[in-house]
């Protein structure tokens, strides 16, 4: 964990719950809060995508808990959320090749797992519940870059699934008084995102390739673009969405850091910090997939003060760093 620059809140007296919290943006968001002091840190994961080994630092430090369950079972969701201030909730189904080959659980866990954590955290009056929303929400909506009211339609399962949160959080809004804050998530890279499995996302897979001296495949011409946003970045989001407190609606914020990197340029640098002269070996482009995503970012500093402090490049570097030492215990 980095030191922060945009920490100045005093923790000690907040219970946080983070679903998801075995995961790599939660197990991340989780170490934050317990390194600056949070009264209460719980973690509900059923441990489908995260790991046991992201928390086990963490079972040193008095105000963490963990419950393990499932946020497909109202239950455990209730129970989650009893005596929790703040939510934020990380835990879902990602991929959109995942989402493709099997869109029922995706629904399951994302629409109707959604649900369940929204209710109970309507009924336990939490603070504020701020959720993962994402980029794929924008579908073919050709405009760069992204701005949050202007969507097109879903090109995958998982993209549905992100914008029917949005839908529900809204309906919570003007039925309920309940407000909440997503966050569309520009593909978050970083410690703890395992390049292992047949869901991994491009720069774990990138820099795997790079530390074992190998040339990785790139999905069509390389010349698909990303807004490449360091896990960090994603913390402090969800740090200042939770503690805002001038929600008077629902609202969806872009999570990125403004920039646009190609696959071609993404494995240049990366080659290059590795000392590597390998061309990538290209492929089908998938199905589903954005082609080009670049976010405006002025909504989410106006309305919760967010700044990303770290670059891609910057990124990259502790990255890879990390990997180098953590790889062999990743599975």
């Amino acid at each position: 964990m980095y030191e922060s620059k945009y920490h100045t809140e005093d923790l000690s007296d907040k219970a946080f719950l983070i679903t998801g919290g075995a995961g790599f943006i939660g197990s991340n968001l989780v170490e934050y809060l317990l390194k600056y002091g949070a009264g209460k840190v719980r973690v509900l994961d059923n441990f489908s995508t995260g790991s046991h080994a992201n928390i086990e630092e963490f079972k040193k430090y008095p105000a963490f808990e963990l419950i393990e369950g499932d946020i497909r079972n109202l239950k455990d969701c209730e129970r989650a959320v009893d005596g929790i201030n703040y939510v934020s909730h990380q835990a879902a189904l990602g991929s959109v090749p995942r989402s493709i080959n099997d869109p029922i659980t995706t629904n399951e866990v994302n629409i109707s797992g959604f649900l369940n954590m929204l209710v109970a955290a309507r009924d336990a009056k939490v603070m504020n519940f701020v959720y993962a929303a994402s980029s794929s929400t924008y579908g073919d909506h050709p405009g760069l870059p992204k701005v949050e009211d202007q969507i097109g339609n879903p090109l995958s399962p998982y993209a549905v699934t992100k914008y029917v949160n949005e839908l529900y959080v809204s309906v919570f809004s003007r039925t309920y008084d309940f407000h909440s804050i997503g966050l569309r998530y520009f593909n978050v890279f970083g410690p703890r995102q395992n390049p292992r499995g047949p869901y991994a996302a491009v720069i774990p897979l990138f820099i795997e390739s790079a530390i074992n001296g190998q040339a990785p495949y790139i999905n069509g011409d390389g010349e698909t673009s990303r807004d490449f946003t360091f896990i960090e970045n994603a913390v402090q989001a969800n740090v200042k969405a939770m503690l805002t407190t001038n929600l008077q609606k629902d609202e969806v914020i872009n999570i990125a850091f403004g920039e646009r990197t190609t696959l071609n340029e993404l494995w240049l640098k990366i080659a290059t910090k590795s000392g590597l002269d390998l061309k990538p070996e290209y492929r089908e482009e998938r199905r589903g997939d954005v082609k080009h995503s670049l976010a405006n970012i002025e909504k989410a500093g106006s309305l919760i003060g967010y700044k990303p402090e770290i670059s891609v490049i910057e990124g990259l570097e502790i990255a890879l760093e990390w990997y180098k030492v953590n790889l062999i215990y990743l599975k």
